[in-house]
């Protein structure tokens, strides 16, 4: 067992103690490493509840699942760390395969960095000097980091140019330009306007472009023919753009980048991520959610994605996180009060899901009926209701019931850590996350 006083407070192998939620009171501190040789249950009730857990064959399904898909469409994967800010998980996907890693702020970057990633995006616009100055810290300690990072206009072209010229020594930022659509997040509008601020970019010693990049998920509906007339216009704008920069030499790179692909419809731009031009390129899926998937959202849109690529069922994504609650309270008829709230789940695109129930001392759970839905959520408390039929299936107090949950990015960053279980709920490995 360690000594917690000589413990160093590792990046990837951290002590784990009772001062992070899920970690048992009972039990002395351990190194995340040595969690898994602990001979913890979660069904046997040796961890506390609420407790997020990872199923590892589901985790290494997923892993391998997309980046089989990549392969087939020869493109690469360049997996949104944002997702889980973890660094075991960082490794396993790059582990299986992924090209590199992409952030959404220098401070996510910085992570990653430290997790081992060298070959990063920034799928979002840097404007502010601490983060410039940021980029250029890394970038310096790392003589084998790369950091490309995204622009959409001239005017955060002149923060980037300011503040090279305060800083002289700094190296040109590799940047993308990000092609935008109306009424959503950042991006260039119109061709017009990209092509503008391409050529700034080019004209310009603080920065030199090497991609083009843009985000279709926000516009993903789950019908097919909407999605596929969206991202069919969505790329047709990003490959006329990369043709006119092509062939102007806006691009100063020996490989241009071209990215998309959120977690929702990413078969529907992985095909146009390798468009025809005078340069190699190299297309860059950005899918982040794959690696847990889940009940929920992802679950929805991803089954349509399945049906387009001939998936067969159970072929594709396995979600892969789940949230354990105990049964604390059956004030009235119908009703079950958990106990997990908005402290421990995600909640921003839909309810958790039921998904098994375990009684109480049994280590084996069981699917619960469709009628039971959580249909409010309060910081520490789940509202559990069924229907009048289901009432000889119901929980009683100190019974388990397991959670499915929607959206895997809300749900990671409640939590400093995870245990990874195996089907049985054997933990056998652990995961801690930086947010």
């Amino acid at each position: 067992m360690t000594d917690i006083s000589s413990s160093t407070h590792d990046f990837i192998d951290p002590l784990l103690s009772d001062r992070f939620k899920g970690y048992p009171r009972t039990q002395p501190p351990r190194l995340r490493s040595e969690v898994g040789a602990a001979g913890w249950n979660v069904l046997a009730g040796d961890l506390p509840l609420p407790l997020a857990v990872l199923k590892r064959e589901a985790l290494e399904h997923n892993l391998q699942w997309m980046q089989a898909r990549v392969r087939e469409w020869g493109i690469d994967l360049a997996p949104h760390g944002k997702t889980t800010m973890s660094p075991q998980l960082f490794q396993r996907q790059l582990d299986a395969g992924a090209w590199g890693l992409t952030f959404a702020t220098v401070t996510q970057l910085a992570v990653g960095v430290a997790a081992g990633a060298r070959r990063t995006l920034i799928a979002n616009q840097v404007v502010s000097d601490e983060d410039l100055a940021g980029i250029q810290l890394l970038l310096a300690d790392h003589a084998d980091l790369r950091v490309v990072f995204l622009v959409d206009s001239v005017a955060q072209l002149a923060l980037i140019e300011d503040w090279s010229k305060r800083n002289p020594a700094s190296v040109p930022f590799e940047v993308m330009l990000e092609i935008g659509i109306d009424g959503g997040r950042t991006g260039c509008r119109t061709h017009a306007e990209a092509v503008a601020v391409a050529s700034a970019v080019r004209a310009s010693g603080a920065a030199k472009l090497v991609g083009i990049e843009s985000y279709e998920g926000l516009n993903a509906t789950g019908s097919t023919e909407q999605d596929t007339a969206f991202a069919t216009a969505l790329m047709d704008r990003i490959e006329a753009v990369a043709r006119h920069c092509d062939t102007q030499q806006f691009f100063e790179t020996d490989e241009v980048l071209v990215s998309a692909g959120g977690s929702a419809i990413f078969d529907l731009v992985a095909g146009r991520l390798k468009p025809a031009l005078g340069s190699p390129v190299r297309g860059l899926l950005r899918s982040g959610c794959y690696v847990t998937h889940d009940h929920g959202f992802y679950k929805r849109m991803v089954n349509v994605a399945d049906e387009r690529m001939g998936c067969e069922c159970g072929e594709g994504l396995t979600p892969a996180m789940e949230v354990w609650a105990n049964v604390q309270s059956r004030p009235e008829p119908g009703l079950a009060i958990l106990s997990v709230g908005k402290r421990d789940v995600s909640f921003d695109m839909s309810m958790p899901i039921p998904i098994a129930h375990a009684a109480r001392g049994a280590l084996q759970s069981h699917a619960v009926p469709a009628s039971w839905k959580v249909t409010a959520l309060n910081d520490q408390h789940a509202y559990l209701r069924w229907d009048a039929n289901d009432e000889a299936q119901a929980p009683v107090v100190g019974d388990r019931v397991g959670l499915g949950i929607s959206h895997p990015c809300t749900t990671f960053d409640k939590w400093h850590w995870m245990p990874v279980v195996e089907n049985d709920y054997r933990v056998s490995d652990a995961v801690v996350i930086h947010f």
